[in-house]
Formats: C-alpha cells, sequence, structure tokens
C-alpha cells in the first residue's frame, strides 16, 4: 500500500498537487482507525515525505477551531502548536494525557516530513522527469518567507502550548510528555 500510494504522488506533473488529492481522499479513513499503534504504523511507514505531510496537516487542521489557509511551513507548525486542541476523540478510550502524548508525537513527525522539503531543494514538489535537472544542476534549497522564524517565536509558542497542557494535565507531566516536549522544541 504504501509503495502504491509514493509512486500514485510521484506519476502526476504536480506531486504536490497529487499529494492533495490522495490525502483528500485518505482522510476520513484515518480519522476512522480505532487504534494508535495502527495510525502511527500507517503514518511512520509512509514512503511519500509529501503525502505522509499532507495527512498531518489535515489532522491538525481538523483539530483546531480556527483553521488556517497558509500553506505548509514552520510557521503553520507553530500556528498548530498554539491553535490545535489535543486530536480528536478516536475510537478507543484513552486517557487525556495519553491523547496529548499523540499529539506531541505526531507535530514531531510533521515537523521532521517538513524538514525533507527544503533539505530536497523542492524536489519532492516536482514532477520526476524534471527532478534529474534539479538535481543536475545542484538547485539550493528555497524556503519561504513564513519559514524564517526565531527563536523567541518557539519559545513563546512552546510556553504557551505547556500552559495549555498543565491546565488540561496538571504537574508533573508524564516522562513520555517531557521527553516528546523536549525533542520538538
Amino acid at each position: 500500500l504504501q509503495r502504491m500510494l509514493a509512486m500514485a504522488v510521484e506519476v502526476d506533473r504536480s506531486p504536490t498537487c497529487s499529494s492533495r488529492k490522495i490525502a483528500d481522499d485518505i482522510f476520513p479513513f484515518i480519522l476512522n482507525i480505532p487504534l494508535r499503534s495502527q495510525r502511527e504504523a500507517l503514518l511512520n511507514t509512509m514512503e511519500s515525505q509529501l503525502l505522509r505531510c499532507r495527512l498531518l496537516e489535515l489532522l491538525f487542521q481538523h483539530s483546531c477551531d480556527v483553521p488556517t489557509t497558509s500553506s505548509m511551513s514552520l510557521d503553520k507548525v507553530l500556528y498548530f502548536l498554539s491553535h490545535s486542541s489535543v486530536l480528536p476523540q478516536f475510537q478507543d478510550e484513552t486517557a487525556t494525557w495519553q491523547r496529548w502524548d499523540e499529539m506531541l508525537q505526531y507535530l514531531s513527525l510533521l515537523l521532521l516530513s517538513y524538514h525533507t522539503f527544503p533539505l530536497s531543494s523542492e524536489h519532492l514538489r516536482t514532477s520526476v522527469s524534471d527532478r534529474m535537472k534539479l538535481i543536475a544542476q545542484k538547485a539550493k534549497a528555497r524556503l519561504q518567507d513564513s519559514d524564517d522564524i526565531s527563536q523567541l517565536d518557539i519559545q513563546l509558542k512552546m510556553n504557551d502550548f505547556i500552559s495549555r497542557m498543565q491546565k488540561t494535565l496538571g504537574e508533573p507531566f508524564p516522562l513520555q510528555i517531557q521527553e516528546k516536549l523536549f525533542m520538538l522544541q
């Protein structure tokens, strides 16, 4: 399945468009996956970073009271950090701290997936036939303006996020959450 999804993203002239179409079709099914382990298995084994990024973006858009229309960027990840509620209640009965833990896991995964775009010099967003030209030209990474965030922005958003979690969970946080917060920051 993962190989077929990766190939489906690649066959189009615009992998970005095809990943959006595929993600829009798959997303309702992800909301119906009953167990966290099954959701994580699907997302962790996804071969297409572009598709995984889009699916996670949809998941966070779904959990925001006010979804954003901006394109995927580091600024948008910070927006999700500030505006996402814990992920939707899936069919399994999980403790609140586990839902926060899952949210942190997916935020980290979103950052890792998105991080591959600038590193690959937009190669993931161009068709396979055009990709070879970019590699031959040794095209440099193009960052968006919304990827230029400061340490202060990160610290303020993390502090806000931690205070929202403290209101819900109390203190001290479980060790898993402390580790994920550190890793995310």
